[in-house]
């Protein structure tokens, strides 16, 4: 068998703040864009919401490269908005801006999304974090998929930035997969016994005009309709860019586990969605702090011991890519908090200083832009 590249892309996507009201821009200037092209190229795009703004690295062969081109993108645009007096906000949802006062990008594709799903589509306010990772055979990709599903809770309770929206805590960690899962063709992939299995079914939605090709297919784990890669969606945008490598880090030596135990003739157990989605509303819900279910055991597990055991699984992969220090950073993760618990704490104290909840909300963002270039 031969072995995949295991390449690694990531995407971000940012919210567009204004530095005075600290709410969403509902229509940023075109300028914006053009500065942002001329100095990131293909590297920089509009989002669905003019609001936001999505990057994505190239193809990066190790952890390191990824760190510096999000870190180079991630100061570029911070700088560029702030000669418009904005700035950039890697968070899955704003903490109070009202989504009926935003406007969708004026593209043909976003014209098309927002004419099919109507008033669900309206409210897409969120922002994602997705990971590829290069896998060149097909039924590699398939295959693989239908066993790393299992573990996407794992990465989004570790992702979490999402606690808040139109300014009211939702007692989420993840709110964003909340609105996300409004739209169709979302949450767990299907399984699929061979890429042909797949590709019948996704030529039924083809033939029928319901979709143009897989790139319409929002699942939390996809085959890219585009690159050569398996795709994970599932993961809120993280606040700290070394969040984001370390959940990076963790999904990539996934994967390369999962093929070793192909190459020895052995494989992950697949699990219904029934269970899986249980852990997936818990990791949505809860984040970090209640655990997940061990299937296995039957008993729920706090994520500390999943998480070590994790770490322990994938140390062979993390030596091969020369991550570990990334893959160890899950132990941080856990030991302070993601984004969304420092959201959350950042506006009790505000209220308990007191503060209304508009400006605790506005101290939120101040904490979010902050972090978002902190590195």
């Amino acid at each position: 068998m031969s072995e995949p590249a295991f390449t690694l892309g990531v995407e971000e996507e940012y919210l567009l703040v204004d530095r005075a009201s600290r709410d969403l821009v509902a229509d940023p200037p075109r300028a914006l864009f053009e500065e942002a092209h001329d100095l990131l190229g293909v590297h920089v795009s509009p989002e669905f919401m003019r609001s936001q703004i999505e990057i994505g690295t190239g193809i990066c062969q190790t952890l390191g490269e990824a760190r510096e081109q999000l870190r180079r993108f991630r100061t570029t645009l911070s700088e560029i908005t702030g000669r418009h007096g904005l700035a950039i906000v890697a968070a899955s949802t704003h903490p109070f801006a009202d989504w009926g006062g935003q406007k969708h990008t004026d593209k043909e594709r976003y014209n098309a999304l927002a004419r099919d799903i109507g008033g669900p589509v309206r409210r897409l306010l969120i922002c994602g974090m997705h990971v590829h990772v290069g896998i060149e055979d097909p039924e590699l990709r398939i295959d693989l998929m239908s066993q790393a599903s299992y573990f996407l809770p794992h990465l989004l309770a570790l992702s979490t930035s999402s606690p808040f929206w139109r300014g009211a805590d939702t007692g989420l960690k993840s709110y964003r997969l909340a609105v996300f899962n409004e739209l169709p063709r979302t949450g767990l992939p299907e399984i699929f016994d061979s890429f042909g299995e797949y590709q019948r079914h996704l030529d039924v939605l083809i033939s029928a005009g319901l979709i143009e090709d897989g790139s319409k297919l929002w699942w939390d784990l996809r085959p890219s309709a585009r690159f050569p890669t398996l795709e994970m969606r599932i993961a809120d945008a993280c606040t700290s860019l070394e969040d984001t490598l370390a959940i990076a880090a963790m999904y990539r030596c996934i994967l390369r586990m999962l093929y070793r135990l192909r190459r020895g003739n052995q494989r992950w157990r697949r699990y219904s969605a029934m269970l899986v989605n249980e852990n997936r509303w818990r990791a949505q819900r809860y984040g970090i702090d209640e655990g997940l279910v061990d299937f296995g055991k039957g008993c729920i597990v706090p994520m500390r011991d999943l998480i070590e055991e994790m770490i322990d699984l994938l140390q062979e992969d993390a030596q091969f890519f020369g991550c570990t220090a990334e893959l160890a950073h899950t132990r941080e993760i856990l030991a302070r908090g993601t984004s969304a618990h420092r959201q959350v704490a950042v506006y009790t104290a505000a209220i308990k200083s007191g503060l209304d909840a508009r400006a605790a909300l506005m101290q939120v963002v101040d904490g979010l832009i902050a972090e978002t270039t902190r590195f």
